[in-house]
């Protein structure tokens, strides 16, 4: 545990870790019956995309609505995901202390640079009450050359998505609604990343 977090950041941190066990736990007991974590997937009339890499990848038995979500860019400027209405989004929350952030976030920026477009975007929002300068020192500290930065740093995001430990992505449609989502880490520039994103793209 870094020593330089305050008493509050560690204790963030110390939940985001226990939430991530019991997600892990949950996962391995699902891949382990032979079941795949599939909702309403059939429904939509799409092939059966969450394998490999994209196992953990739940799909809504319906796209979802979202509340509102407000946050900021690099600049400071208000944003919220109605900005990107009409674009397939694939929202990425994270946060500067978070181990296995770092560890896929040269992914997710291999991801925009491949997939990036005016039909597409991935949005990796920082959900750190360090703020915007400590996001974007993590950022530029790993080389991302493709991600724009975005924080929450009120870190009220998680909660309100009802996300239970970082990383935690959300495929959303370009009608603003949720497909489905991966909680935990994994490698988004892989092919069934990009299969399962292309399915949502139109």
């Amino acid at each position: 545990m870094n020593d330089n977090l305050t008493p509050r950041q560690k204790e963030q941190q110390k939940r985001m870790i226990l939430a991530a066990i019991v997600l892990a736990i949950g996962i391995a007991a699902v891949l382990l019956s032979g079941k795949s974590p599939v909702l309403g997937q059939e429904k939509a009339g799409q092939e059966r995309l969450n394998k490999g890499h994209m196992a953990a990848f739940v799909f809504k038995s319906q796209p979802t609505e979202l509340s509102p979500l407000a946050f900021v860019d690099g600049a400071g400027k208000p944003r919220t995901l109605a900005d990107w209405k009409g674009k397939t989004v694939l929202l990425n929350l994270w946060a500067t202390w978070c181990g296995p952030c770092r560890k896929e976030m040269p992914d997710l920026d291999k991801l925009q640079s491949e997939l990036g477009s005016d039909k597409f975007e991935v949005v990796a929002l920082s959900v750190d009450r360090a703020g915007v300068a400590a996001s974007k020192k993590f950022l530029d500290q790993i080389a991302t050359k493709s991600l724009t930065l975005y924080v929450d740093p009120t870190a009220k995001m998680a909660g309100e998505l009802k996300v239970i430990g970082l990383p935690a992505t959300l495929l959303i449609n370009a009608e603003g609604r949720e497909v489905g989502r991966l909680l935990g880490p994994a490698d988004w520039a892989s092919e069934e990343a990009k299969a399962l994103i292309r399915s949502v793209l139109r």
